[in-house]
């Protein structure tokens, strides 16, 4: 079958974002593969048999019938889709991804302009406008300006390639400027589920404190309904809607006080050190790029707390077993001095101004008279700025993020948590044999992060 001729189910937002349910021109589809395998669990008969079932009668009464009807959740774990999500904000994005079975990808800020990307204005006023054209216009000034700059601080090598080279810097002035691009920014995304987890994250979703993503999920969950009608017809009760509603409104978000947030602690130990022991040859012998067993983590969880600006969150939010819940964009804490500081001296002067004016003029927006709620102000606020961030895991959890996260190739403002982070576990957990392969030249700028790209040949 050519790809032409696959019908793909297209849904559109009232913000003109676009969802896409893959259709893979598959003859067994996700539905008739999670039937298969459940007639598969309750009959000794063989595939063969339940091929033969399949053809004679289809999937769909078996999956109305078990997955939806009788509520066999599990029969939804077996069939999966791709969903590519186009056009929603950076706020969006990271509702989807806030889930601890998500997989897919996103659209890269260190690989991809983001100069003629659209921003999204919840006011649809002269001022909100201003706000995102000021952030535009300094991304611009300063992604040319910085690709220059850095050219001069870290000339090319001898034997380093000229293309990965380019790449390396763009990617460093990307990294920069990110900072600069509001919450607000639109991006595309794609998520690949299964049918439950599919059903489970909308019911979710759509009471999310966000028009938007309340917009988005309702679209998803419509597409989702054409493409696989025997798996999107649940029926809604309205005492979990009501719980959800109250779960989203009132937890959706992190959010403390700049004052009781410090920069960087442990907020919690909570790991049996005697169980601990009896994993120290473990611990010990571990050899680099090797995880740590999972069954370490029933020892206990220990809680970092930390400043984190919004650009990096978006990483550290992709380790999805560890616990965070989705912080509030916020300005209070003040922007991440880093960004600044990359900058050549008269352009960190301008970003400074700007971030001043910026402030008062995002504390001034309103829509129908009324100031901006905290969750519709985020859509204004740089990536640059730092939020309140809680993270939560064990120690296995924990020792894989920080090796990954503490290298040269990861953005410096997240580096410099993962480290500390790393500090602080050799500090509670090395006289129990823990270890961790860290990265020695973590500061040094490696053209080979332009080797990172995804390109076709």
């Amino acid at each position: 079958m050519s790809t032409e001729n696959l019908k793909h189910v297209v849904r559109r937002t009232s913000n003109d974002a676009m969802i896409l349910v893959l259709n893979t021109g598959a003859i067994i589809n996700p539905e008739a593969e999670a039937m298969l395998q459940a007639l598969h669990s309750r009959s000794a008969g063989g595939i063969a048999r339940h091929l033969e079932v399949l053809k004679r009668e289809g999937s769909e009464r078996f999956m109305s019938l078990f997955y939806v009807g009788y509520g066999h959740k599990s029969i939804g774990d077996c069939g999966t889709c791709t969903i590519f999500i186009e056009g929603v904000s950076m706020l969006a994005a990271k509702a989807i991804q806030d889930w601890p079975l998500y997989s897919g990808q996103e659209a890269s800020t260190r690989f991809i302009d983001f100069a003629k990307q659209s921003f999204f204005d919840p006011t649809d006023t002269p001022e909100g406008t201003a706000v995102l054209n000021r952030w535009r216009l300094f991304y611009l000034r300063g992604t040319s300006v910085l690709q220059d700059f850095l050219t001069e601080r870290f000339p090319r090598q001898a034997g380093e390639n000229e293309i990965t080279y380019e790449k390396a810097i763009r990617a460093r002035s990307f990294d920069v400027m990110r900072g600069f691009l509001p919450a607000g920014a639109a991006t595309n995304l794609a998520w690949h589920t299964n049918l439950r987890q599919a059903v489970d994250h909308l019911m979710l979703l759509r009471h999310h404190p966000l028009h938007e993503v309340r917009d988005v999920a309702n679209a998803i969950e419509d597409a989702l309904k054409e493409a696989f009608p025997s798996s999107f017809g649940q029926k809604r009760h309205a005492e979990m809607e009501e719980y959800n509603a109250m779960l989203l409104s009132e937890h959706m978000y992190f959010t403390r006080n700049k004052w009781l947030c410090k920069e960087f602690e442990v907020e919690r130990d909570g790991v049996d050190r005697r169980q601990l022991g009896q994993y120290e040859h473990l611990l010990r012998r571990r050899p680099p790029k090797t995880e740590l067993p999972r069954i370490v983590g029933e020892c206990g969880t220990l809680q970092f707390g930390f400043w984190l600006d919004f650009g990096s969150f978006r990483d550290v939010q992709r380790h999805r077993p560890v616990i965070q819940q989705m912080p509030l964009v916020v300005t209070d804490i003040g922007f991440e001095p880093w960004y600044l500081d990359e900058l050549p001296s008269a352009l960190k002067t301008e970003a400074q101004n700007l971030i001043e004016e910026q402030d008062r003029a995002i504390a001034q927006l309103k829509r129908d008279g009324n100031f901006l709620s905290p969750f519709e102000r985020q859509y204004y606020i740089a990536m640059g700025y730092q939020i309140p961030n809680r993270i939560s895991g064990t120690i296995p959890e924990f020792t894989y993020l920080v090796e990954l996260r503490a290298t040269r190739f990861v953005h410096p403002t997240l580096r410099k948590r993962a480290r500390e982070m790393a500090t602080a576990m050799l500090k509670l957990y090395g006289d129990y044999g823990l270890v961790l392969h860290l990265d020695d030249d973590h500061d040094r700028f490696d053209v080979r992060r332009g080797e990172h790209d995804i390109v076709q040949r």
